[in-house]
C-alpha cells in the first residue's frame, strides 16, 4: 500500500489539475473526460519526474513525501491537459 499511494496521489491531484487548466482555457474541443484521463496521465508523470528530481540529497526539502506528489501531479496534469487542448484545438481549425 505503500507504494501505490503516491500514485494515488499524482493521479487524483493530476485529474484536478486537469479540469483547473480546462476551466481556464475553455477548451470547447475537450470533453470533461478527456481532461480527466489527460490529467491523470500527466499527473502520475508529473509526479514520478518530481519524485526523481528530488530523489538527490540535495534537491530535497520542503517538496518530498506527499506534498511532492501532490504538487507534481497539479502540474503535471495542468501541462499535459494543456497540450491536448491546444493540439484538439488545432485539428478542430483544420
Amino acid at each position: 500500500m505503500e507504494a501505490l499511494l503516491p500514485i494515488i496521489i499524482q493521479a487524483v491531484t493530476g485529474a484536478i489539475g486537469g479540469l483547473g487548466v480546462g476551466a481556464a482555457l475553455k477548451q470547447a474541443a475537450m470533453s470533461a473526460v478527456l481532461k480527466v484521463v489527460s490529467g491523470v496521465v500527466g499527473g502520475v508523470a508529473g509526479g514520478q519526474i518530481l519524485t526523481n528530481v528530488l530523489s538527490d540529497p540535495n534537491v530535497a526539502g520542503a517538496l518530498s513525501g506527499a506534498l511532492g506528489d501532490a504538487v507534481g501531479g497539479v502540474v503535471g496534469g495542468g501541462v499535459v491537459t494543456a497540450i491536448v487542448g491546444a493540439v484538439m484545438g488545432a485539428m478542430k481549425k483544420a
